[in-house]
């Protein structure tokens, strides 16, 4: 009886005063554990968004606003049931677009890692943040994630949740800088906010912090790049030794000589106060009539000292190398090969970090160095790039790679490339229907929801 009823349920809603009282009860039958009761309230509730999609909707997106106790049920109602079919729905299409945006906004305040990123992926699948949307529409994406990266709030070195929360929201944002979106918020709260503090952070959340802030800097513009070049050659001078040294930290030194190089090309006469560089723009800006020698002096040894720790370093390992093949095979147990070839990725990818620096440090012992602003270095931990296929007459073109966003369920930690390698890794362990994290309390009500990591 109570199935059938269930079923009857869209029958009522032909009175549209009635349909968002019955999507609201709809809603709350989706604790069911039977699995045909819940077939059935699956089953009713598209039928009533069918019938109208607005008056349905509402009162779904009102329980995941309120942090309602069904939230995490009508949040994997929505992903499973009606995302998949967001076309045939969302008719027509600029208006009910911009209205399940709105409902998204306001459900967003206090979410799960993993929920959030299911949200933005929904909205970047929308035709309104389409490749040919204006300008204006990525700027409104990227303001949604500024908000879960709590970017108007102090800095709290101890806040492990803030620095993660920060760390993957700058990462989810990188595909929409690429389309003009402004980066300026998380590269100056960088500079401001957490390079003051960056000696007091967690070892193990430093390089993510510089693998972000690496990613970011091909988009920042002058403006931003002349507020962060002092803070990040402040912090290559922390990590580039002025002698050779027996090693060096050499994913830091990666990160902050890319992030150097994006930025002092889009504003390369900040360089002649910070590094000694003599270098004319004709702005009153470039400082040529100071004497900033000692700092030159200072600089270069630092880079001579870098590359001679490097090329060290790297003779070492490649001699090294060499034996992996060999371990491999007199290997016994499938176990030592997996961990010798687990070995020898790692030391392939420590060698395109040292080969990297060494190239990046090369153009900058002129007094008018070479600024590198293309994408011509691949810094070590993203995909590489794979050499063109010999192309035969009348043969198509390779298709391009994907963008990297792996599917919400998976655990890839590379395969997507650089951007879902620290998103996926913020992300795992979480249940799939979203997972209330131990974090501080956000959104109204401080319900601590956090974004789960751990």
């Amino acid at each position: 009886i109570r199935i059938q009823a269930i079923r009857g349920f869209p029958l009522l809603g032909k009175d549209a005063e009635f349909i968002s009282k019955i999507a609201d009860i709809l809603g709350q039958l989706l604790t069911s554990e039977e699995n045909v009761e819940r077939d059935a309230v699956h089953k009713a509730l598209m039928s009533l968004i069918r019938q109208d999609v607005k008056n349905s909707l509402q009162p779904l997106f009102k329980h995941v606003e309120s942090g309602s106790e069904i939230r995490e049920k009508i949040i994997c109602f929505l992903r499973d049931k009606v995302f998949p079919v967001k076309a045939e729905l969302l008719k027509p299409q600029a208006e009910m677009e911009r209205y399940i945006t709105d409902l998204i906004k306001k459900s967003v305040q206090d979410v799960t890692g993993l929920e959030f990123k299911l949200f933005m992926d929904f909205l970047r699948s929308l035709s309104i943040f389409g490749d040919t949307a204006p300008r204006e529409s990525f700027q409104e994406l990227i303001e949604i994630i500024q908000a879960q990266a709590d970017l108007d709030a102090q800095f709290d070195v101890s806040d492990i949740d803030h620095i993660e929360r920060w760390t993957s929201c700058i990462y989810m944002a990188l595909p929409i800088f690429t389309r003009g979106a402004s980066s300026s918020k998380f590269l100056n709260y960088f500079a401001k906010q957490i390079v003051p503090v960056f000696d007091k952070i967690p070892e193990e959340k430093k390089l993510d912090l510089l693998k972000t802030v690496a990613a970011s800097s091909p988009y920042a513009v002058a403006q931003d790049s002349r507020q962060l070049l002092p803070s990040v050659v402040q912090l290559l001078k922390k990590y580039m030794p002025g002698k050779k040294v027996d090693d060096i930290n050499h994913n830091y030194v990666e990160c902050l000589l890319y992030t150097f190089h994006h930025l002092a090309h889009k504003t390369p006469n900040t360089t002649n106060s910070l590094c000694g560089y003599k270098i004319v723009t004709g702005q009153p800006s470039d400082r040529l009539g100071e004497d900033f020698s000692e700092h030159y002096k200072d600089f270069i040894e630092r880079l001579t000292g870098t590359e001679d720790t490097v090329r060290a370093a790297s003779k070492r390992l490649t001699q090294g190398m060499a034996d992996f093949n060999k371990a491999i095979s007199s290997a016994k147990t499938e176990e030592e090969k997996t961990k010798i070839k687990a070995d020898q990725q790692k030391s392939t990818m420590t060698m395109r970090s040292y080969n990297n620096i060494l190239a990046m440090s090369q153009p900058l012992h002129g007094k008018s160095p070479l600024f590198i602003g293309d994408k011509k270095i691949t810094l070590s931990w993203m995909e590489q790039p794979k050499k063109p296929a010999a192309s035969t007459a009348g043969g198509k073109r390779t298709q391009p790679a994907s963008n990297g966003n792996a599917p919400l369920n998976k655990k890839g930690r590379g395969d997507g490339g650089m951007h879902n390698q620290l998103v996926n890794r913020a992300f795992e362990g979480l249940p799939r229907g979203g997972g209330r994290g131990s974090g501080r309390g956000r959104g109204r009500g401080g319900r601590g929801r956090g974004w789960g990591y751990r």
